[in-house]
């Protein structure tokens, strides 16, 4: 037994209670969600009729510290009921648990998902339960073998970068209780939208939830972090966003994301007038890459606000048949008019000037149909640092919004990253970025306030 109480909150009684295939526990640093998550898996353990089940941490020794030997940990929470074989066994080469349970002795593998090659050698047959640790760190592959040869699924996981394949694939799949869902900061809430798997439960745990936690301790926590640093948002507020490196960390969805019904609102009672509209498109063909082809409409108005209103996405890496140019050239002039009717009409729009070839087939549409618009290629002149600059000036005079149905572009603004080894940006997570930046660089003079010196 335990030498410590293993206290727990309202929340996490009804965690211990939930019966769900899969669970994602996420949230504040210090919130408890190891604890009692490894709980209630070996309770799970116990039981399920398989005998084989597995832990997965960054590595074998990583598992020890954090899960099998810390205080409240694995042989803290069940004693003489598990033997941790750190070297495996005669019978099981694998590091294990024996677990003594009421239903015969259960084999927890006990695996690291940072080596691939020893993963692969692992991984095989069917098992019960499955625990991934910090599962926003875990190799995405070691996430797709392991997960489908489980009955259930447990993982624990820090805010992250929200551009990560495991958010669209798994987490963002999960759903909180409908009790809840206001425990859930919005932010967050709103990301998870990928189409909802049936019974997959997502848990918001923070501070609060964890009663082992003294108000001086949670003082001490976040006195040690600076307030308004993306580590702030991670480790105390429980959001996800890349900790270093943003292209705009000043982006801020409160400030900055507006609905498209506010925005009509506004234009119906005369506080925002339209002075033009613009639209952009950034192509990408390939199939072997997340790249996009991807479509921005944009109101800039009287006031010099500019207004993200529409976006269309494709990926050729998701569509069995993939898009050529003259197919884009098509979905773009179906865009443009979608806009034109539920916004207002853009004469001029921008195109990639690097790729010619969408550029002739849209030109070549123009000539064989009727067509309202003139296709015109993207200026570069103005470098990609002084498009970066004038957005960053934008973002912190109020100038800049995004309608939310706009997924992907807010994606992005929360993902464009500079390069580690270099002072530029990296070449992705940036296509909506490039063709809401063709639309409005023409016309940048008419959007924010040039600074007054005093």
């Amino acid at each position: 037994m335990s030498k410590e109480s293993l206290l727990l909150s309202d929340k996490y009684k009804a965690f211990l209670r939930c019966n769900a295939p899969v669970e994602f526990l996420e949230g504040t640093t210090a919130a408890g969600k190891t604890t009692v998550g490894i709980f209630k898996f070996f309770l799970k353990v116990a039981q399920s009729p398989k005998k084989y089940h597995i832990i997965a941490s960054k590595d074998t020794g990583t598992a020890e510290k954090n899960i099998i030997n810390k205080d409240l940990g694995i042989i803290d929470d069940f004693g003489v009921l598990t033997e941790y074989n750190g070297n495996g066994s005669k019978d099981e080469k694998i590091p294990h648990i024996v677990y003594h349970t009421n239903n015969g002795d259960k084999i927890v593998y006990v695996m690291g998902y940072g080596d691939k090659k020893k993963w692969q050698k692992a991984l095989g047959g069917q098992y019960g339960c499955l625990y991934i640790d910090e599962i926003n760190t875990a190799d995405i592959d070691f996430v797709r073998e392991a997960s489908m040869r489980c009955d259930y699924f447990m993982a624990t996981l820090n805010p992250d970068d929200p551009s990560l394949d495991v958010y669209k694939e798994y987490i963002n799949c999960s759903r909180p209780l409908p009790e809840y869902e206001k425990d859930t900061p919005t932010e967050l809430l709103e990301m998870l939208c990928e189409e909802p798997k049936p019974n997959w439960v997502h848990w918001f745990f923070s501070f609060e939830h964890n009663l082992g936690l003294s108000k001086d301790k949670i003082e001490q926590i976040k006195l040690n972090v600076p307030v308004g640093t993306k580590l702030w948002k991670n480790k105390i507020q429980g959001l996800r966003g890349r900790a270093t490196g943003l292209i705009f960390p000043n982006f801020n969805r409160k400030k900055h994301i507006v609905s498209e019904e506010w925005v009509k609102e506004q234009v119906k009672l005369g506080k925002i007038k339209f002075k033009r509209f613009t639209a952009g498109l950034d192509t990408s063909y390939s199939s072997k890459s997340a790249d996009t082809i991807a479509m921005i409409f944009q109101g800039i108005t009287e006031d010099r606000k500019l207004i993200t209103l529409a976006e269309k996405v494709y990926s050729n890496k998701d569509l069995s048949i993939p898009l050529a140019p003259s197919d884009t050239a098509i979905k773009f002039i179906e865009f443009l008019e979608c806009c034109r009717k539920g916004w207002g009409y853009s004469k001029d729009v921008f195109v990639d000037c690097a790729d010619q070839a969408t550029i002739t087939e849209l030109k070549k549409y123009k000539r064989l149909h009727s067509c309202l618009y003139n296709f015109i290629d993207s200026y570069k002149k103005v470098t990609i640092l002084d498009r970066i600059k004038f957005q960053l000036g934008w973002l912190q005079q109020e100038c800049y919004f995004i309608v939310d149905a706009c997924i992907e572009h807010i994606r992005e603004m929360e993902s464009y990253s500079w390069k580690e080894d270099k002072d530029e940006p990296e070449d992705m997570n940036d296509h909506t970025i490039n063709a809401n930046q063709y639309a409005w660089i023409p016309y940048r003079n008419i959007i924010g306030f040039e600074e007054v010196n005093k």
